[in-house]
Protein backbone atom coordinates (compact mmCIF):
# COMPACT_ATOMS: atom_id res chain seq x y z
CA UNK A 1 0.00 0.00 0.00
CA UNK A 2 1.33 3.48 -0.68
CA UNK A 3 0.22 7.05 -1.22
CA UNK A 4 -0.78 8.93 -4.46
CA UNK A 5 0.75 11.83 -5.44
CA UNK A 6 -1.59 13.17 -8.23
CA UNK A 7 -0.46 15.69 -11.40
CA UNK A 8 -4.03 16.60 -12.70
CA UNK A 9 -1.90 17.30 -15.68
CA UNK A 10 -1.09 15.87 -19.33
CA UNK A 11 1.74 15.36 -21.30
CA UNK A 12 4.86 15.35 -17.79
CA UNK A 13 7.30 15.25 -19.91
CA UNK A 14 10.91 13.16 -19.90
CA UNK A 15 12.47 16.56 -18.76
CA UNK A 16 10.33 16.99 -16.27
CA UNK A 17 10.64 13.23 -14.87
CA UNK A 18 14.36 13.68 -14.88
CA UNK A 19 15.70 16.95 -16.50
CA UNK A 20 18.58 15.93 -18.79
CA UNK A 21 21.25 18.27 -16.23
CA UNK A 22 21.13 15.16 -14.35
CA UNK A 23 21.86 13.09 -17.05
CA UNK A 24 25.42 12.26 -16.17
CA UNK A 25 24.71 8.84 -14.15
CA UNK A 26 22.69 6.08 -14.48
CA UNK A 27 23.00 5.55 -10.52
CA UNK A 28 19.18 5.20 -9.54
CA UNK A 29 19.69 6.42 -6.16
CA UNK A 30 21.08 9.77 -7.47
CA UNK A 31 18.67 10.35 -10.00
CA UNK A 32 15.80 10.05 -7.61
CA UNK A 33 17.08 13.10 -5.89
CA UNK A 34 15.99 14.92 -8.74
CA UNK A 35 12.95 12.79 -9.52
CA UNK A 36 10.12 15.51 -11.13
CA UNK A 37 12.07 18.35 -9.09
CA UNK A 38 11.14 20.68 -12.05
CA UNK A 39 7.17 20.05 -11.90
CA UNK A 40 7.43 19.45 -7.86
CA UNK A 41 10.20 20.44 -5.76
CA UNK A 42 9.36 19.11 -2.85
CA UNK A 43 8.73 15.48 -4.69
CA UNK A 44 11.35 13.78 -3.10
CA UNK A 45 10.77 15.01 0.78
CA UNK A 46 7.09 13.86 0.41
CA UNK A 47 7.09 10.20 -1.65
CA UNK A 48 8.12 6.61 0.62
CA UNK A 49 8.89 3.43 -1.16
CA UNK A 50 5.19 2.15 -2.30
CA UNK A 51 4.02 5.35 -3.59
CA UNK A 52 2.63 5.93 -6.68
CA UNK A 53 2.23 8.77 -9.12
CA UNK A 54 -0.97 10.00 -11.31
CA UNK A 55 -1.23 11.56 -13.80
CA UNK A 56 -3.09 12.86 -16.93
CA UNK A 57 -2.68 11.93 -20.64
CA UNK A 58 1.08 10.60 -22.60
CA UNK A 59 2.93 10.52 -19.75
CA UNK A 60 6.40 10.07 -20.34
CA UNK A 61 6.79 12.04 -23.72
CA UNK A 62 9.48 13.82 -25.40
CA UNK A 63 13.20 12.60 -25.41
CA UNK A 64 13.65 8.81 -24.67
CA UNK A 65 15.23 8.24 -21.82
CA UNK A 66 15.45 5.16 -19.49
CA UNK A 67 16.90 7.39 -16.92
CA UNK A 68 13.47 8.86 -16.43
CA UNK A 69 11.97 5.30 -15.25
CA UNK A 70 15.46 4.84 -13.14
CA UNK A 71 14.96 8.31 -11.34
CA UNK A 72 10.88 7.24 -10.29
CA UNK A 73 11.95 3.95 -9.31
CA UNK A 74 14.86 4.98 -7.90
CA UNK A 75 12.90 7.33 -5.17
CA UNK A 76 10.98 4.41 -3.96
CA UNK A 77 7.76 4.68 -6.25
CA UNK A 78 5.47 1.19 -6.83
CA UNK A 79 3.85 2.48 -10.42
CA UNK A 80 2.86 5.48 -12.53
CA UNK A 81 -0.85 5.51 -13.18
CA UNK A 82 -1.84 7.67 -16.26
CA UNK A 83 -4.50 8.04 -18.92
CA UNK A 84 -2.02 7.28 -21.26
CA UNK A 85 1.63 6.56 -21.45
CA UNK A 86 3.76 7.67 -24.09
CA UNK A 87 4.67 4.84 -26.08
CA UNK A 88 8.54 4.89 -25.73
CA UNK A 89 8.29 5.51 -22.05
CA UNK A 90 5.80 2.57 -21.80
CA UNK A 91 8.12 0.00 -23.02
CA UNK A 92 10.89 2.05 -21.40
CA UNK A 93 8.70 1.22 -18.27
CA UNK A 94 8.37 -2.77 -19.18
CA UNK A 95 12.49 -3.12 -20.28
CA UNK A 96 13.31 -1.35 -17.39
CA UNK A 97 11.29 -4.12 -14.87
CA UNK A 98 8.80 -1.33 -13.92
CA UNK A 99 4.63 -1.87 -14.16
CA UNK A 100 3.01 0.90 -14.96
CA UNK A 101 -0.91 1.38 -15.15
CA UNK A 102 -2.63 2.95 -18.00
CA UNK A 103 -6.77 4.08 -16.39
CA UNK A 104 -8.66 6.30 -18.09
CA UNK A 105 -10.77 7.35 -14.94
CA UNK A 106 -7.79 6.93 -11.74
CA UNK A 107 -7.13 10.50 -12.27
CA UNK A 108 -10.70 11.73 -11.43
CA UNK A 109 -11.31 9.06 -9.13
CA UNK A 110 -7.76 9.34 -7.03
CA UNK A 111 -6.90 12.21 -4.83
CA UNK A 112 -3.54 13.41 -3.80
CA UNK A 113 -2.17 11.95 -1.03
CA UNK A 114 -5.32 8.96 -0.96
CA UNK A 115 -3.98 5.14 0.17
CA UNK A 116 -4.06 3.04 -2.35
CA UNK A 117 -3.49 -1.07 -2.96
CA UNK A 118 -3.12 -2.31 -6.36
CA UNK A 119 -3.75 -5.86 -7.51
CA UNK A 120 -1.76 -6.01 -10.85
CA UNK A 121 -2.75 -9.40 -11.81
CA UNK A 122 -6.13 -8.88 -11.28
CA UNK A 123 -6.58 -5.28 -12.38
CA UNK A 124 -7.42 -3.43 -9.80
CA UNK A 125 -6.83 -0.24 -7.92
CA UNK A 126 -7.93 -0.14 -4.10
CA UNK A 127 -8.48 3.53 -3.35
CA UNK A 128 -8.80 2.19 0.68
CA UNK A 129 -9.05 6.68 1.50
CA UNK A 130 -12.87 6.39 -0.78
CA UNK A 131 -13.34 2.97 -0.85
CA UNK A 132 -13.95 2.76 -4.42
CA UNK A 133 -12.52 0.33 -6.76
CA UNK A 134 -10.61 1.09 -10.16
CA UNK A 135 -10.12 -1.42 -12.50
CA UNK A 136 -7.94 -1.47 -15.19
CA UNK A 137 -6.29 -3.79 -17.86
CA UNK A 138 -3.51 -5.67 -16.36
CA UNK A 139 -0.62 -5.70 -19.11
CA UNK A 140 0.17 -8.77 -20.99
CA UNK A 141 1.50 -11.74 -19.44
CA UNK A 142 4.72 -11.26 -21.51
CA UNK A 143 5.17 -7.80 -20.31
CA UNK A 144 4.32 -8.91 -16.88
CA UNK A 145 6.18 -11.54 -16.85
CA UNK A 146 9.67 -9.07 -18.16
CA UNK A 147 8.54 -7.00 -15.47
CA UNK A 148 8.62 -9.83 -12.63
CA UNK A 149 11.81 -10.76 -13.90
CA UNK A 150 13.72 -7.28 -13.77
CA UNK A 151 13.53 -6.22 -17.03
CA UNK A 152 14.01 -7.60 -20.52
CA UNK A 153 17.62 -8.09 -20.22
CA UNK A 154 17.46 -10.42 -17.26
CA UNK A 155 14.35 -11.84 -18.58
CA UNK A 156 16.71 -12.58 -21.78
CA UNK A 157 19.48 -13.97 -19.40
CA UNK A 158 16.56 -16.36 -17.34
CA UNK A 159 15.04 -17.49 -20.70
CA UNK A 160 18.36 -18.35 -22.14
CA UNK A 161 19.51 -20.13 -18.77
CA UNK A 162 16.10 -21.93 -19.35
CA UNK A 163 16.92 -22.66 -22.14
CA UNK A 164 20.40 -24.37 -22.22
CA UNK A 165 19.26 -26.71 -18.67
CA UNK A 166 16.95 -27.93 -21.50
CA UNK A 167 19.98 -28.91 -23.97
CA UNK A 168 21.77 -30.69 -21.21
Amino acid sequence: MGTAHVYRRDHVNTDEIIPARYLNTDDQADLAKHCLEDLDPDFVNKVKPGDAIVAGEDFGCGSSREHAVWAIRGAGIQTVIAKSFARIFYRNAINCGFYIIESSDAVERISDGDELEIDYKAGLIRNKTTGRNIRFSPLPDFARQIVQDGGLLNHILKKSKHSLKKES
